[in-house]
């Protein structure tokens, strides 16, 4: 992790000032991965070690492997993603104008809800407020009232995600970033302390707000904790007081799950962009997240949509390495999800509906990963074999020590297996086999033990 750091340094070191009080960034040529691998430098665990959720807190969270992020703000109309004023160096005053333009006619969070739950999703995460500064509610300690009460929608959007999510009996989980680009603090904290109090306050008051004012959250996902856009989240613990501002959120929200961009450690680890997953089961629970688009987080007309298969696929490796995906859709500004997206998710849900039982209340193991051929899953006497290519005719797996019982598809029919002191053989036909992840149900004479309980 130190060498990504110094790498993304070495990166940042070669940017262009965006603006004269904005140091140099060159925030185009760094990829998700990168910024993630910054971002996510997390304090060692000693700060506030007794804000972390229990392992029973945690278990609704862990169980559920699929949840939908939804970007959407001011930066819909422009399309040209969530980035837009920073990338493009569109001054604060100009940007505000577009929330006189703001006033979806197709805002119906209930559809949003209900295409999640059909994807086999179990919890969303939707933006209350992006790094452009406007709040998707209704905020009073927002800074000039720059949110969607005080403009043309009069709406506050996060209001109705919410109930709309509990209708379908998913978990509410809310984006917030502390950081706004409309202070010049945020790009100088010490320079213009002053300034950058005001934004500090400003962080404060909303996530009260959200913590207070729309019942039971249950994911409390931060973005935008690291400084001037250099160094690391935890970097910037100094100026968050992320130990602080947590507390406050527990008095609120005493079971929500949060994520580690605050600079505090967080009850999860965060992985971001769409860069395959490799390696060993991971000891503490993380998130995968991605966007569906190919060009942005945010909406951009056009911006295409990941194949099922791809999207599948990189589930499978989280949740077989004792992670989550939270996998992003797009709104346009009329509040509707572009098609592409929906087919994905569609899709999605399809595999899901016939292989969700080996994913979700499951834990990792017993076998450790192997890139790109295999992986597994377990829940009690049954082991799900997750086989994504087969070498040879027979996947060769090591020994159990555990009597296999029998062995069949998801759908009942028995696949061929021969357990021995040296290990464990299964063959499926090759007309038999899924293009993406055959999955493969062992049920066991005993409970099998996960490598991540």
């Amino acid at each position: 992790m130190k060498r990504k750091y110094l790498q993304l340094l070495a990166a940042l070191a070669c940017g262009v000032a965006a603006h004269p009080w904005q140091p140099a960034f060159a925030q185009a040529v760094l990829t998700d991965e990168q910024r993630s691998a910054a971002k996510s430098l997390a304090d060692s665990g000693t700060l506030a070690p007794e804000l972390r959720l229990s392992a029973q807190d945690m278990a609704w969270w862990r169980d559920a492997k699929l949840g939908i992020f939804i970007h959407w703000g001011l930066y819909a109309l422009p399309g040209k993603g969530e980035w837009h004023m920073y990338n493009d160096k569109v001054p604060a005053a100009e940007y505000a104008k577009l929330a006189k333009d703001f006033h979806p006619a197709h805002f119906r969070p209930e559809g949003w809800a209900k295409l999640a739950k059909d994807a086999g999703a179990r919890y969303m995460v939707m933006t209350a407020r992006h790094h452009d500064g406007f709040a998707m509610f209704d905020s009073p300690s927002s800074y000039g009232h720059y949110d969607s009460m005080h403009a043309a929608a009069h709406t506050d959007f996060i209001a109705g995600y919410a109930r709309a999510a509990r209708a379908q009996g998913l978990k509410v989980g809310i984006y917030y970033s502390p950081m706004d680009w409309r202070f010049p603090g945020y790009f100088a904290p010490r320079e213009l302390a002053g300034n950058a109090a005001l934004m500090k306050q400003q962080a404060y008051g909303q996530v009260r707000e959200l913590m207070s004012n729309y019942g039971q959250v249950d994911v409390l996902w931060y973005d935008g904790g690291w400084l001037a856009h250099q160094g690391t989240d935890a970097d910037a613990a100094w100026f968050w007081q992320p130990e602080m501002l947590n507390k406050m959120v527990r008095g609120h929200q005493p079971k929500v799950v949060i994520n580690p961009r605050s600079g505090w450690q967080g009850d999860f680890d965060t992985e971001e962009g769409d860069a395959p997953i490799t390696g060993p089961v991971r000891a503490k629970p993380w998130e995968k997240t991605f966007s569906l688009s190919f060009r942005a987080w945010g909406y951009t007309p056009g911006g295409g949509a990941m194949a099922p298969e791809r999207a599948i696929r990189l589930i499978v490796d989280a949740v077989t390495r004792n992670g989550n995906v939270l996998a992003n859709m797009s709104p346009d500004p009329d509040g509707d999800i572009p098609v592409d997206q929906v087919a994905t998710l569609r899709a999605l849900g399809d595999w899901m509906g016939r292989n969700g039982a080996s994913m979700q209340d499951t834990r990792p193991g017993p076998y450790q990963p192997v890139d790109g051929v295999y992986g597994s899953t377990v829940k009690g006497r049954d082991v799900y074999l997750h086989v994504l290519a087969w070498p040879r005719q027979r996947l060769n797996l090591p020994p159990l020590a555990q009597r296999i019982v029998a062995a069949t598809r998801m759908d009942g029919r028995k696949v061929w297996f021969e357990q021995s002191a040296a290990g464990v053989s299964v063959e499926v036909p090759a007309d038999q086999r899924d293009p993406v992840d055959t999955v493969i149900r062992l049920e066991m004479a005993a409970t099998v033990p996960s490598l991540a309980p």
